[in-house]
């Protein structure tokens, strides 16, 4: 570890000098003299004094700086058949025109701007045209249902929301407008305008609030709008956290430390170099989008993808593949639920004959632990390093990295690899005390937090401190446990309430699923810990086999002979006490629209509860499926 353990010497022993050196890899109307404020813990703040713009970073200054005809954003949309492309003095023509549309309808300065929108071009304009005046915009995933959007709308109180009138997905077109209006029925607090992007696929219904997008954005129709000038501390955005119930609880962003964080990350991490072309596959709504769909791309000038389709049935498993070779993309970055998608439906990987990917370089996974199984497929197939990256929504960019455009690091699979430099990152036993390596515990970091993450929550700090803060005075608390190897490698082996107490032995649900994972008939697992009279808690596995006749068509007695291999490969690699209570084998997984599996539901119907789902579920039905296996009380809608 070279220049990677240099890096992160230096960002541990003098954190000032790091990260006002990097912060002159991004413009500033006021150059920062200073870059952490601590006079106020816990509430460190980065940049203080200095002043900025991230959409002129994104979008000014690289058409000042000659790239201006190059493409700044490419948007495929399988699902409508939809293409275009635009350079980056056209992206600030629209986006100009976009913050003068806002202005016009009375967004200044520090005013809340809710996106509801699908992925589309629409949503990166209108995230950068909120940006480019000072005002402050929340995503929130289209097709959240209206109580959801209820709720965020009356804790941000925008002046407007933007949104479209439908998404659109492979086999059906969701009305947005109706969801919208609910939701505002719903909220106390009333937003003056409705901005509408009406959409070829269903043309919504206009009331008195509601500006139409295309004749509001026409040439000439209003006056473009210049930056303005913010301080580096000044929100840039809110963003809630996916499957809140009750108040929503909104992680904050600021304009400063977050563009010198992305500038840093993506060349460094991620290895990206100006005029590169990045793939992120993911959705604006979630924090993956808003930092390496939008945000952290541009800012490197690179050219980024907005892909409105699945991995699969958009029309295949081969969808990857066609917009990769088509864009000459780079390095592509999702979720390790995309690629076990691809690899059920087609496990040998036929469907990559006949695509050049001789530009494809690297593959970053995250927002879900990466299998080692899974790693490893898509290793093999792909020929390039498969990486694995760690962080969360309130961090903004990784926690744990393999950093490779600073140093590329041997891979073990089932790790994020080594702290990504600013980030101290500890593991604790539950009286706080740092653990040996190779000793499990409570995934933590050391404050302060370094740039780009979040100081606060949207107007409540006391929950701030008492979510993140209060465990473990001094650190911020991940929620997640891992272990810290003796080379200095992190394994996150999942949220702490996925950790199963067996008679009294502790055991991750991750260390079982990988287990599982590694048997050639699984494409994807889930283990969740069932109650038991005797042992607490013993844990139960769902799997899902691949695709082909193989497995397809298994008999009863073939089936039963999968159930005891799978035990028998569990108790190998994990122990005796780790003997799986019940394996079923089912059609599909409930997962959240940005992959999570959801083992809590899972759980509580098992256990008989009244099941919380999310309304970030991307398909209930496949609830509906599990139901006579699992059991259950009845669910509700979170």
């Amino acid at each position: 570890m070279g220049a990677y353990s240099d890096e992160y010497q230096r960002s541990m022993a003098d954190p000032e000098g790091f990260w006002l050196d990097a912060a002159s890899a991004v413009h500033w109307f006021k150059k920062p003299t200073q870059a952490l404020d601590d006079t106020n813990p816990p509430f460190y703040r980065w940049y203080p004094g200095a002043q900025t713009n991230i959409c002129y970073n994104a979008l000014d200054r690289h058409v000042i700086e000659g790239r201006a005809d190059q493409t700044a954003l490419i948007y495929d949309s399988p699902v409508t058949e939809g293409r275009c492309s635009y350079s980056y003095a056209e992206l600030l023509d629209l986006v100009g025109r976009a913050a003068g549309v806002l202005k016009a309808l009375g967004v200044g300065k520090g005013d809340r701007v809710v996106v509801y929108l699908p992925m589309i071009p629409e949503a990166v304009i209108t995230m950068l045209a909120c940006a480019r005046i000072g005002a402050v915009h929340s995503v929130v995933f289209g097709g959240f249902a209206p109580a959801e959007l209820a709720a965020r709308i009356d804790d941000a109180r925008p002046k407007v929301v933007v949104t479209a009138s439908c998404g659109v997905e492979r086999t059906r077109v969701i009305p947005y407008k109706p969801m919208v209006d609910e939701a505002i029925e719903r909220a106390e607090h009333k937003p003056d305008r409705v901005l509408l992007v009406q959409r070829p696929q269903l043309q919504a219904e206009t009331g008195e609030r509601d500006i139409d997008w295309a004749t509001a954005m026409k040439p000439g129709a209003v006056e473009p709008a210049g930056c303005e000038t913010v301080a580096a501390t000044d929100p840039l955005y809110v963003l809630y956290t996916s499957g809140t119930t009750g108040k929503p609880k909104g992680i904050v962003r600021d304009h400063g430390g977050y563009q010198v964080a992305l500038q840093w990350s993506m060349t460094n991490v991620y290895g990206m170099e100006p005029g590169d072309v990045w793939f992120t596959a993911s959705d604006v709504g979630w924090v993956v989008g808003h930092s390496y769909i939008v945000y952290g791309p541009l800012i490197a000038g690179c050219t980024t993808i907005v892909f409105e389709g699945k991995p699969v049935g958009t029309p295949d498993a081969s969808t990857f593949w066609r917009v990769i070779a088509e864009y000459s993309v780079k390095a592509l970055f999702t979720a390790p639920t995309a690629f076990r998608a691809i690899k059920k439906e087609d496990p040998d990987a036929a469907l990559m004959a006949g695509h050049d990917l001789s530009s494809f370089r690297t593959l970053f996974m995250a927002g879900e632990r990466l299998d080692p199984d899974t790693w490893q497929w898509a290793t093999d197939k792909l020929r390039v390093p498969v990486v694995d990256n760690w962080w969360q929504t309130e961090t903004g960019w990784p926690i744990a990295s393999n950093q490779m455009g600073l140093e590329q690091l041997p891979i073990k699979p089932g790790s994020a690899a080594v702290p990504t430099p600013g980030y101290d990152v500890q593991i604790l036993d539950s009286m706080g005390e740092q653990v040996p390596p190779g000793t499990e515990g409570a995934v933590c970091i050391k404050l302060p937090l370094p740039p780009g993450t979040l100081p606060t929550l949207w107007q409540d700090d006391a929950r701030y401190e008492s979510s993140y803060l209060s465990a473990y005075p001094g650190y911020y608390l991940t929620g997640d446990g891992g272990y810290i190897d003796d080379d200095g490698y992190l394994f996150v082996l999942g949220r702490t309430d996925d950790v199963l107490n067996v008679a009294g032995h502790r055991l991750s649900t991750g260390g079982i699923e990988a287990a599982l994972a590694g048997h050639p008939a699984v494409a994807e697992c889930a283990v969740i810990g069932v109650a038991d009279p005797l042992k607490g808690q013993v844990p139960r596995a769902l799997v899902v086999l691949k695709a082909g006749d193989k497995w397809a068509n298994l008999d009863d007695a073939g089936l039963a002979q999968l159930r005891t291999e799978l035990g028998q490969r569990v108790r190998e690699e994990v122990g005796a006490i780790a003997t799986l209570q019940q394996v079923d084998v089912v059609a599909a997984l409930p997962k959240t629209r940005s992959g999570k599996i959801l083992r809590k539901t899972m759980r509580q119907m098992a256990d008989g509860q009244d099941a919380q789902v999310p309304s970030t579920i991307e398909d209930p039905s496949v609830l509906d499926a599990l139901a006579k296996s699992l059991g259950r009380q009845g669910t509700s809608q979170g």
